[in-house]
């Protein structure tokens, strides 16, 4: 499994920005799909979930919201209300284990992660 993450970028405070996971390769096998983000000097940490076909969707924070388009094998995560502790590289992951979880470990592909600046 590939993932190719991409939407990034330098937005003001209290803007948008959509950030995208192309899937590619073995996507059979992926049960789960995750957003981790790690800013700078500090761990990685959980953003969003779901299971692959789009349901028991849950994000960290309401001015998330993550989903899914199964014609495009892509996953996106919205972010709105964007704040500059949002500042980060954002990572998708995707697992092909059992559980729809929220700790890195449980994920065995990822991408190579976007860059989400936001300024004050």
């Amino acid at each position: 499994v590939q993932l190719q993450a991409s939407g990034g970028g330098l937005v003001q405070a209290g803007g948008s920005l959509r950030l995208s996971c192309a899937a590619s390769g073995r996507i059979a096998t992926i049960r789960a799909i995750g957003w981790f983000r790690q800013a700078p000097g500090k761990e990685r940490e959980f953003v969003a979930r779901m299971r692959w076909d789009g349901d028991f969707a849950y994000v960290e924070e309401d001015r998330f919201t993550i989903s899914r388009d199964n014609a495009k094998d892509t996953v996106y995560l919205q972010m709105n209300s964007l704040k500059p502790e949002d500042t980060a590289v954002y990572s998708c992951a995707a697992s092909s284990g059992s559980y729809i979880s929220s700790v890195p470990t449980r994920y065995n592909y990822w991408g190579q992660g976007t860059l989400v600046t936001v300024s004050s």
